[in-house]
């Protein structure tokens, strides 16, 4: 096993842990665990491009902002509301590691049936895009807590990067790419930070199903 499939390897297993953790802080941590896998999987993925200053610079730059500065934003978020678990989720965690089971092999699937190019460095890069965005999608929906969904946003993210990755045939226009796509990120973490904010003063919890009172 190369080191590409070693850090898809850690991903898959951040994908799983952050479906059955509760904590809030401890999916903070997840998170900003998988953002530095990875911001450091085109590198790994395009050896000829280790040596480029730019590409290691973008490479940094996110690992930076993927890895630190946005979970920074959201455990400071997090300090500010009362509430440290994922109290009652629609899907139980039980079954939500099971959900991650099953996206797994359904990305292994849906990979073998796709008519792409393969990556020679490795063949598990296409399925852990896939299993990263459903992962993604899932905590969108299934979680109440608004910090949950922000996680759930920005592993969605993650997925969307590992699929350019997997796809894009010249890496510095990846990164021009995605550089401007995490700046817009970072804007609206700050964004939805002051929103947490409000809506803790507000309503003394941060469960999105209290925005239904808004109604009417």
């Amino acid at each position: 096993m190369g080191h590409v499939d070693i850090v898809l390897s850690l991903i898959f297993l951040s994908i799983l842990m952050s479906l059955g953790s509760s904590r809030l802080l401890e999916l903070i941590r997840v998170m900003s665990f998988q953002g530095v896998l990875v911001s450091l999987v085109p590198v790994l993925i395009e050896p000829q491009y280790q040596t480029m200053s730019l590409a290691v610079a973008f490479a940094s730059l996110m690992l930076l902002i993927k890895g630190v500065l946005i979970p920074l934003m959201i455990w400071f978020a997090l300090r500010k509301v009362s509430i440290r678990r994922e109290v009652e989720p629609l899907i139980g965690y039980h079954a939500s590691l099971f959900a991650g089971l099953a996206m797994i092999l359904f990305s292994v699937f849906i990979s073998s049936r796709l008519q792409v190019v393969d990556r020679p460095e490795s063949t598990l890069l296409l399925p852990c895009a896939i299993t990263t965005i459903g992962a993604g999608f899932f905590l969108l929906m299934t979680r109440r807590k608004a910090i949950t969904q922000i996680i759930g946003y920005l592993i969605l993210e993650n997925g969307i990067y590992l699929t350019g990755t997997a796809l894009a045939g010249q890496m510095q226009t990846h990164y021009v790419v995605e550089f401007g796509i995490l700046l817009d990120l970072l804007v609206g973490v700050m964004i939805m930070g002051i929103i947490l904010h409000r809506i803790n003063s507000t309503y003394d919890d941060i469960d999105t199903t209290f925005l239904k009172q808004l109604k009417g």
